[in-house]
């Protein structure tokens, strides 16, 4: 006969137990530091791609309007101001060339944390330009900090030179 504290199924506790056990094995199965690694280079990547290529009309010809919303639309906003951009051409040049310069080193894991790095200052200046999109731009930057910390991952041409340091 068996005692009232004896109970021969098993208990709803241990059932929701096994069952996240074997939920968070299948996300560290899924979510593999390279494949994570892979999916933030290309996820910081698509937005600047974007707005890059709509700032050249052809090869190394930068598109007027680009050149307007640097001289026109675009201002810093600092303390004192709004202040309009010093130098509004180059600076849509050099914004042109970083958004999709950046993009192909991220994506092909060339010079991987300096791309990062660049698109994170990229960030910061935007987020000066539009104070309002800082929801956005703290995501951006949050990529942009984590691909500098931890690296292009396995899918890289920066692995296969030997970039293979990694933060723990």
């Amino acid at each position: 006969m068996m005692s009232t504290t004896e109970n021969p199924r098993p208990s709803v506790r241990r059932i929701a137990a096994t069952g996240v056990v074997c939920v968070r094995r299948l996300v560290e199965r899924l979510a593999q530091p390279w494949l994570v690694q892979l999916a933030l280079r290309i996820a910081l990547a698509v937005p600047f791609w974007k707005s890059g290529i709509l700032k050249w009309h052809g090869f190394f010809h930068l598109s007027d309007t680009a050149i307007t919303l640097f001289t026109d639309e675009f201002m810093l906003h600092l303390p004192g101001g709004p202040y309009p951009f010093p130098a509004p051409a180059v600076f849509a040049f050099l914004s042109a060339c970083g958004e999709v310069g950046f993009p192909v080193l991220l994506v092909l894991g060339i010079g991987t944390r300096f791309a990062a790095v660049g698109l994170l200052l990229m960030t910061c200046i935007i987020e000066l330009t539009v104070p309002d999109g800082w929801p956005v731009h703290i995501t951006w930057a949050a990529m942009a900090l984590g691909i500098a910390a931890w690296g292009p991952g396995l899918i890289s041409i920066d692995y296969l030179l030997g970039d293979r340091s990694s933060r723990s």
